[in-house]
């Protein structure tokens, strides 16, 4: 091999061994300790000031009560279809807050049935919602009250529910006029 082939392999090894470190990033935390005491706590009361000094523009005016906590009181025996098809129907009883029957079962096209009986759930809380827990998996049942209706929603159910129905599962509305559900 000739001496001017090796040379330049070598030549170019040593450009790159020769070649310095990029700088490194200044550290944030060196940079915080650097600048005067003053002029951080500034800052700090600059950006709180700003989060303090916003008003909600939509609420502004308003005149808004907080949903009162009553006992929740309802009686219901109704079935309902939407426009996707599904159906369902829901026996629901509760009285002071407390729950002397509920029965529901919703089908869902192409996706199962979902069932939901008294007897396999225990009442765990009664203000300011009421909540059924099942006893054998992590299925809770939440009910509450908001304006004119009732609202019935359902936690953690795939148990309850055959193929994938528990992924299009709403909560069921009770209207507490008429006593229908949708």
């Amino acid at each position: 091999m000739k001496p001017a082939a090796l040379f330049v392999p070598v030549l170019l090894l040593a450009s790159c061994a020769t070649q310095a470190p990029p700088p490194a990033a200044p550290d944030k935390a060196a940079a915080a300790e650097t600048k005067p005491a003053g002029e951080q706590a500034r800052r700090q009361e600059k950006s709180q000031e700003r989060i303090e000094s916003q008003p909600l523009k939509h609420l502004a005016g308003r005149k808004l009560k907080p949903i009162p906590d009553k006992e929740l009181d309802v009686r219901t025996r109704c079935s309902f279809k939407d426009v996707q098809g599904g159906r369902g129907s829901l026996d629901l009883q509760v009285a002071k807050a407390e729950v002397k029957r509920f029965v529901a079962e919703v089908a869902i096209p192409r996706q199962g049935l979902c069932r939901f009986d008294m007897k396999n759930f225990a009442q765990t809380a009664r203000m300011p919602n009421v909540v059924l827990s099942d006893r054998d998996s992590a299925c809770t049942v939440r009910m509450w009250e908001q304006e004119r209706g009732v609202t019935v929603a359902f936690n953690g159910c795939q148990a309850r529910c055959s193929g994938d129905a528990f992924s299009y599962l709403w909560p069921i509305l009770i209207d507490r006029r008429s006593g229908r559900c949708a």
